[in-house]
């Protein structure tokens, strides 16, 4: 293995690029160093620059360095008793050099900037939106924990994460459930980075992402039939309140419920109308039969005019705004609850469906769940069904005795 200086055409006159030229079993390899140095300052005898001064033995320690990596790698292919070709070698060293010059925060970006290409393809906005939001979260940290603006990859580790997630909790604010979600999107940047051989190690290795049980708030019963029944004034607040209940009977989210049009609705194997559409936030096909009051609120806004003209089964608000008056229309019903969207998918899985005894796997195909363990998430064993359940024991061995 030597380092020299090569010459051709376009080159500074009097300083040209160091090589190294590297030998293994008769075969010769050749890359730049990424240095340059002065004709007369270069050794060819040596392979390093002449002098004593501090500029020539710092650059002769880099070139010393690489050195040393090369016969690093050597040895170790040699210790495992594995052949090595010179090309392997090079490979082994640039990328090394390629890591080095990965930072996160580029990363980050590179990988939102790709995801954003596929929204509406294979993704959804809101999951972009989350992915913005950590890669700002990262940022923060970087400035509050490093005084600086990124870094390199290879400065991740296990106190890396602890110290994002004590930062999440304390400076952002943020629940124990919703820091997790930050560290995810974390892990898979990880992982891309760990597939394109840009990081050797996985910070994640020793480091276990948990997610503690959270209430999910839903409408019992007479809640719900309380609502449907409740005469309201405010024609913002009717519009606003069927919306709510169709989704209580569909279990479709805000997104999907209001991106509704008649072509979403065909007959089903059984002969009656289903709605078939797709999750917007998984891409999941979700097929769900139209119950009767579903079927009824689609037809209450079938020839409004504004519904007609956009070409959707029901009035569209924004979400911001169903919010507020959604919270106004549980004060009006004197609820002790919050009522959101995913109070009343949430409603439509445990109220509506599972405790009428709807198996699981039926509940979790109409919800578009990709996994059944997502949809017993959902699975609440009210203290109704658990007393009818136990009064059907107990007429069973009633009659065995």
């Amino acid at each position: 293995m030597i380092f020299y200086l090569k010459k051709g055409k376009g080159r500074r006159e009097g300083v040209l690029p160091v090589y190294v030229r590297l030998t293994v079993d008769g075969k010769r390899i050749e890359w730049s160093v990424q240095q340059s140095c002065e004709e007369i300052k270069w050794n060819k005898q040596t392979g390093r620059m002449y002098g004593t001064k501090e500029e020539a033995k710092k650059f002769n320690l880099f070139l010393d360095a690489i050195q040393a990596h090369i016969y690093d790698v050597q040895r170790d292919y040699a210790l495992r008793k594995e052949r090595i070709t010179a090309e392997q070698v090079k490979l082994l060293l640039t990328r090394q050099d390629e890591q080095k010059s990965r930072t996160l925060v580029d990363v980050y970006q590179y990988h939102n900037d790709q995801f954003q290409k596929l929204v509406g393809v294979e993704y959804s906005f809101r999951t972009l939106q989350k992915f913005r939001t950590c890669l700002k979260t990262i940022k923060g940290f970087l400035l509050h924990q490093y005084h600086r603006q990124d870094m390199p990859l290879s400065m991740l580790n296990h106190k890396f994460l602890t110290d994002y997630e004590f930062y999440l909790k304390t400076e952002w604010k943020l629940h124990h459930n919703s820091v997790m979600v930050c560290l995810k999107k974390l892990k898979k940047i990880i992982r891309l980075c760990i597939a394109n051989d840009w990081l050797d190690k996985d910070p994640f290795k020793a480091y276990k992402i948990t997610s503690k049980e959270t209430h999910r708030s839903f409408l019992l019963k007479d809640e719900l039939e309380r609502l449907v029944n409740k005469e309201l004034s405010c024609e913002r607040l009717e519009r606003v309140r069927d919306i709510f209940i169709f989704s209580c009977y569909t279990g479709l989210s805000y997104t999907d419920v209001v991106e509704l049009t008649p072509a979403d609705i065909s007959i089903g194997i059984d002969g009656i109308q289903w709605i078939f559409t797709k999750r917007a936030k998984t891409d999941t096909s979700s097929r769900i039969p139209l119950l009767p009051i579903a079927y009824d609120i689609i037809q209450k806004y079938k020839n409004a005019p504004d519904v007609s003209h956009s070409g959707l089964l029901l009035p569209k608000l924004s979400n911001q705004k169903i919010n507020d008056y959604l919270k106004e229309i549980a004060t009006i019903c004197e609820f002790n609850k919050k009522l959101t969207f995913h109070c009343a998918r949430h409603t439509f899985a445990t109220t509506v469906t599972l405790t009428n005894d709807v198996p699981i796997e039926t509940v979790s195909k109409m919800l578009g769940h990709k996994s059944i363990r997502t949809t017993q998430i959902y699975a609440k064993i009210l203290d109704s069904k658990v007393s009818s359940d136990m009064q059907k024991l107990r007429e069973k061995l009633g009659k065995v005795s």
